[in-house]
């Protein structure tokens, strides 16, 4: 059964702008595992710019309810390229009280654009 479905899109130039404004912005969104690849290289910022607008169609998936932390959603990649989520805390929580029992997530960027979609099963 689906619980929830969220999408969201993020305009890469103007996510690059924010984070060069705010010092301390990509630590208080990510984790390290998502701000950098396994080689140890940083991720481009059009990737960064996706895995924001998943954590955002999260929440939407999840009723947007207030008090959630960014860096309880964890969104990777696994090695095939599939990109999967990590919840705990405050995103956990919620979606244990929906019942949310699996995630479905898949992420684009292309022509300026990030964009998102999360759906909630239970």
């Amino acid at each position: 059964m689906i619980i929830g479905v969220g999408i969201d899109v993020a305009e890469i130039d103007r996510f690059a702008q924010s984070m060069e404004r705010t010092p301390g912005m990509a630590a208080r969104l990510f984790l390290d595992a998502e701000l950098f690849l396994p080689s140890g290289d940083r991720r481009g910022i059009a990737s960064l710019a996706a895995r924001f607008a998943a954590k955002e169609a999260l929440a939407k998936s999840l009723g947007a309810p207030g008090g959630l932390h960014w860096t309880d959603a964890e969104v990777l990649t696994a090695d095939t390229g599939q990109p999967w989520l990590v919840v705990r805390g405050t995103v956990a929580a919620r979606a244990a009280q929906l019942g949310v029992r699996r995630w479905h997530v898949s992420l684009s960027h292309d022509a300026g654009v990030a964009s998102a979609v999360v759906i909630a099963e239970g």
